[in-house]
């Protein structure tokens, strides 16, 4: 039986004609794809005036956590920064902290924002809350070090990609929960939000090759949940299990039309606001998973990213009766 599916874009599907696409992932496959080459960040940072440090900050149990901060050189010490705190996609099972990290460089370009980019580990040989505790570790060093960082606490936006969208959307649920840090707000692109993989996209990208389809995201999820039953798995860990949503900070949430997340990202963005909250969501017709990362220069990968842009911007604005929370453009190309 066809499945019947929204049509992709005609411009990415053309660009994605090209690109070997899988249906599953095994184990053998993962090991295959964790030796490919790791995002060469020194291409992206030629062409900028970025002072990059690199610190290990101590995760619950003690193991080593990598971050990566990226600020922009010469701005007044001073002026306390914009800070988007990035975790990485790749399904929890792959990646690293330069995937996808040409995104919140837009960022640093545009507004002066430092970037701090989280190396947390990876299923299966870390599971359960693991992933998301070393990302809570990493915020809390921000947080305790943002002076030194040259970043204003409370203009700390935690943002990712995929399964790092899911984990951002963990971490401002353990935030919430824990008393802090303050999160201004949290940034979704394409978020992993739900192990039970049961939705109508789900079953829409199930059986066909693709960039992340079913079978794939329930080896990803299966990686991190191990043995763990439904009930047993907690929120911070899939997001989109969490019965109270409310007291989140304010959010963008973004997916595409053709993809496995689409009906897992509107139903978040649709709880958020049943709770009294806050949210922005955008579903770009004809995107495919990670449409936008993969091919930045299309026609719908730049409305994408421009009006991500744009709704920082806007949060960045001065409002009557609230804290001024303007930052000028940083001096970078575009």
């Amino acid at each position: 039986m066809t499945v019947a599916r929204p049509a992709l874009d005609p411009e990415l599907r053309e660009l994605l004609a090209d690109m070997p696409l899988m249906s599953e992932l095994t184990p053998e496959v993962l090991a295959q794809l964790r030796q490919l080459p790791s995002t060469p960040v020194e291409s992206l940072l030629q062409h900028r005036q970025v002072d990059r440090r690199e610190i290990t900050v101590p995760a619950k149990d003690g193991a080593p956590i990598p971050l990566t901060v990226l600020s922009p050189a010469h701005t007044d010490p001073s002026a306390a920064a914009l800070c988007i705190y990035w975790i990485h996609g790749g399904g929890m099972v792959m990646g690293d902290r330069f995937s996808q990290i040409d995104i919140p460089l837009e960022w640093l370009d545009r507004f002066g924002a430092v970037v701090v980019s989280v190396d947390y580990r990876l299923a299966p040989e870390a599971t359960g809350t693991v992933l998301v505790d070393d990302c809570y570790q990493g915020l809390l060093w921000v947080a305790d070090h943002a002076a030194e960082l040259g970043i204003d606490p409370a203009r700390i936006v935690v943002a990712g990609a995929s399964a790092g969208g899911g984990l951002a959307a963990g971490v401002s649920l353990l935030a919430r929960d824990l008393g802090g840090p303050t999160i201004a707000a949290q940034m979704l692109i394409c978020p992993m939000l739900d192990h039970r993989n049961a939705t109508t996209s789900s079953r829409q990208y199930a059986g066909t090759p693709g960039v992340w389809t079913s079978e794939m995201n329930a080896f990803g999820w299966a990686s991190v949940i191990g043995d763990l039953t439904d009930a047993e798995v907690p929120a911070y860990v899939s997001p989109a299990v969490a019965e109270d949503l409310s007291g989140l900070p304010t959010t963008y949430i973004d997916t595409g039309s053709a993809e496995v997340f689409r009906d897992e990202d509107t139903d978040y963005a649709t709880r958020i606001w049943a709770a009294g909250g806050q949210a922005e969501l955008h579903v770009w017709a004809g995107g495919f998973h990670g449409f936008d990362a993969l091919y930045p220069q299309a026609h719908l990968s730049t409305a994408a990213r421009r009006t991500r842009t744009d709704w920082l911007a806007r949060l960045l604005q001065p409002r009557a009766g609230s804290p001024a929370l303007h930052l000028e453009p940083a001096n970078f190309p575009a």
